[in-house]
């Protein structure tokens, strides 16, 4: 068993060094065997797929799973008698698509245990396909590093001042306690979080701060579903490292209940909180069970310039129930708010997803309006029954692309308000687009070079 050779591969994330090789990295490795780690946004596939015996796909996102397709059917060739595993949040919710590429091995929720009961069935000649999705408390390691590339290849935290710092990635908890209709968490979760220990976060941060991270992302879907646990962990990351500074992903609706902790969020070295925000559209947030409301983002908005700590809003910009008149709607809000240059450019483009297992296919309305599944794309098709505006989001993703996502944002965001003018000529009532004063092209406040979006 000790000499088995387990390949881990993960195909993108987010700009990320993969927390999800090096967590099962230190399981796999306790257990006595060989593990070697490829990152493909970084490395190319080498001689390590031809003599594994077990090689596991990393899937935590749906871009990520897309990628994976091309590389399972190389190693297929290249390595056709080795053992194939897709685990992390996409696996189970694409089994039958993985299982068509010929991967036997299913492993969603906290796959960790999971992975090594499968490398010892393999090692002891005793396996058979298996399909697990485990929310087991587990008792976490200390995630093992040593195999991936350098920090400081990955996405870097870009600051006012134009310096740029090295970005560590770490999970104080995983799941999460809420039931957003879109979220590919839910089918998955159901509503269950899973909290690390807080000695595992922080040696995790220690061994990343020593490689070169001065910023660490927590990845937690929701840093306060525990608030208490949370909260702890980055006072004594700031008395230990006073001049390390993090982001973390909160909901609106929390936000609001633990808005006293937000001074103190920024006082530990917090530089920005990502949001959910979603919408702007009160219907849109009751269809998609965000828990929040207009009225609550505006007053999220109003706390964190209040607190002095930046906002960093997502949104699902582009629906079969977005209209033109909503799409201004939502440009107005963000220019109100002042939030022009908190707002990642592509969130100006980004497009409802409705993957295998989504809540939202519980509604009679969206049942009706969405195709087949598509295999390829790992996503139900839908039309908006106005051609106009799903013209107006490829012209727009076009645009962004096309910008960069380094781009200044404020002339981004004028770029998308130009696209909407185009695409409402003719109408005879128009609510007033905002007006973006003219500004110089630098960065004000902090943000990843690599944006948020799946």
């Amino acid at each position: 068993m000790e000499s088995m050779r387990v390949l881990l591969i993960s195909t993108y994330e987010m700009g990320r060094q993969p927390f999800g090789l090096a967590s099962p990295t230190a399981w796999l490795r306790a257990a006595g065997f060989d593990v070697v780690c490829i990152d493909l946004s970084q490395q190319p596939l080498n001689r390590s797929v031809s003599e594994a015996q077990l090689i596991g796909f990393y899937l935590p996102m749906h871009t990520a799973t897309r990628i994976a397709a091309g590389a399972i059917r190389k190693i297929r060739q290249v390595n056709p008698a080795a053992q194939l595993c897709a685990f992390g949040l996409y696996a189970p919710l694409n089994a039958e698509h993985l299982r068509g590429l010929g991967v036997a091995h299913i492993l969603g929720g906290e796959f960790e245990s999971s992975l090594v009961e499968l490398a010892r069935a393999i090692a002891t000649g005793n396996v058979s396909p298996r399909t697990d999705t485990s929310l087991e408390r587990l008792s976490f390691h200390v995630p093992d590093r040593t195999c991936l590339p350098a920090l400081d290849k990955y996405a870097k935290l870009r600051l006012p001042d134009g310096t740029r710092r090295v970005v560590g990635y770490t999970e104080a908890s995983r799941g999460c306690k809420h039931l957003c209709r879109h979220c590919p968490i839910v089918p998955v979760y159901e509503g269950k979080f899973r909290v690390v220990a807080r000695e595992v976060v922080l040696g995790d941060i220690r061994q990343q701060v020593e490689a070169g991270a001065r910023h660490i992302t927590f990845g937690d879907p929701d840093f306060f579903n525990g608030v208490g646990h949370g909260m702890e962990i980055v006072r004594r990351l700031h008395r230990e490292f006073p001049a390390l500074s993090f982001d973390a992903t909160i909901k609106v609706e929390h936000l609001l209940q633990h808005a006293g902790h937000l001074r103190e969020l920024r006082d530990c070295g917090c530089a920005f909180v990502t949001s959910a925000v979603e919408s702007v559209d009160d219907r849109m947030l009751r269809l998609l069970d965000k828990g929040h409301t207009r009225a609550d983002f505006y007053r999220v908005a109003q706390l964190f310039r209040d607190a002095g700590l930046v906002l960093s809003p997502t949104f699902v910009a582009f629906t079969p129930w977005t209209t033109l008149r909503g799409y201004a709607d939502l440009l107005n809000v963000i220019e109100e708010l002042q939030l022009v240059e908190h707002v990642a450019p592509v969130q100006l483009a980004i497009r409802l997803l409705i993957p295998a297992g989504s809540r939202l296919l519980e509604l009679p309305q969206v049942r009706k309006l969405v195709g087949s599944f598509d295999s390829a794309a790992l996503t139900f098709p839908w039309k908006h029954r106005e051609a106009r505006v799903d013209e107006l989001q490829r012209r727009i993703s076009d645009a962004v692309q096309a910008l960069g996502e380094n781009a200044d944002r404020r002339a981004a965001f004028a770029h998308a308000r130009d696209l909407l003018r185009r695409a409402r000529a003719g109408e005879e009532i128009a609510a007033p687009l905002p007006e973006v004063p003219p500004a110089p092209a630098r960065v004000t406040i902090p943000y990843l070079t690599e944006p948020w979006y799946c």
